[in-house]
Parts: structure tokens; sequence; C-alpha cells
């Protein structure tokens, strides 16, 4: 965890986006010694909006499957695939 205070944010920009770029990982401001803010490259911030994205998705399927929504096994989708191909080709 990187930790710098709103002071270096301020007179050292450049050398904290380089830091921000570098690592791929936030970086912690603090104000008069207290969490104030949270700086990230966009590269970092998209990431971790993809991964969020992606546990919402699992977690909207879990849910479902729970509520007893049908499930189908590779098998399932090979076979129903397979037919759809050789449907189209024929």
């Amino acid at each position: 965890m990187v930790i710098k205070s709103s002071t270096a944010l301020r007179s050292d920009y450049n050398s904290i986006s380089a830091l921000a770029h570098e690592t791929d990982e936030p970086i912690f401001i603090t104000k008069n010694g207290e969490g104030d803010l949270v700086v990230m490259s966009t590269d970092a911030y998209e990431g971790m909006t993809r991964a969020l994205n992606v546990r919402a998705k699992i977690l909207e399927a879990e849910a479902e499957r729970l509520a007893g929504a049908p499930t189908y096994s590779t098998d399932d989708i090979r076979s129903a695939l397979k037919r759809k191909y050789d449907h189209a080709r024929a």
C-alpha cells in the first residue's frame, strides 16, 4: 500500500502519476495525517471496474441458479452447438 501526503500530490504530481502507472495500484493520499483520497491510473481503475462487473455477473448467475433457473453441463452445450452447426451446414 502506497501512502502519500496531499502536499506531495500538489508539489510532485508527476512522480505520483508515474508511481500509479508503474504499480497499477491505488495510492492513498492523506490530509493532515488522515486518509482523504485514493488516486489510481485509469488502466488500474478500468481493470478494477471490469473485475467488479464480472463478479457481479457471477453473483447474479449464482442467485438465479439458487432460485431454480435451469443449468446446463458442458456436454449439454456442446451437443446443442453441434446440432446448430450441423443444421446450418445442411
